[in-house]
């Protein structure tokens, strides 16, 4: 598995990626939009296959990680895209690195407070406003929990 930064040649497949998992290639984090293919990130390839896609905003010393895409479970492809994500905050003096992810994200808050983040915040309802910005987000995940609540998990340095 290599892991490189996002390259132009990666966006028409990142867009398309985007919009199966998220159902378009905006992603609303605490009241803001971010369009995923503007953004810096890494993807994971092994020889012509992707395998994983992260990106990220750097703003003010923190830096947030707004997407995380493993395609391929169980071999620590999002492992190794966070470790980059961490390495690159630390190398341009962050002071922490934080997601925000919604509360019927289990898999996804099981993941980060196993590499070691931990929950700072929740954020209840924020998703009333998010909808407002992106009408796609739906009204229950594929567990069958209403998304409803924004959860901030952290790293800091």
């Amino acid at each position: 598995m290599t892991i490189r930064k996002i390259a132009k040649k990666d966006l028409v497949w990142l867009v398309k990626l985007m919009t199966q998992k998220w159902s378009s290639a905006k992603i609303v984090s605490k009241g803001k939009i971010y369009d995923v293919q503007k953004l810096p990130g890494f993807v994971a390839v092994d020889k012509n296959n992707y395998l994983g896609l992260i990106t990220y905003n750097i703003e003010n010393n923190n830096c947030e990680i707004i997407s995380l895409n493993s395609l391929k479970e169980g071999i620590g492809v999002g492992s190794v895209l966070i470790k980059r994500v961490i390495e690159t905050a630390k190398e341009k003096k962050c002071k922490r690195v934080f997601i925000i992810t919604t509360n019927n994200n289990l898999q996804g808050l099981r993941f980060y407070q196993k590499k070691g983040f931990t929950i700072k915040a929740v954020y209840k309802d924020a998703i009333k406003q998010s909808r407002k910005l992106k009408p796609e987000i739906p009204l229950y995940g594929s567990c069958g929990i209403a998304i409803k609540d924004e959860i901030e998990l952290e790293m800091k340095f």
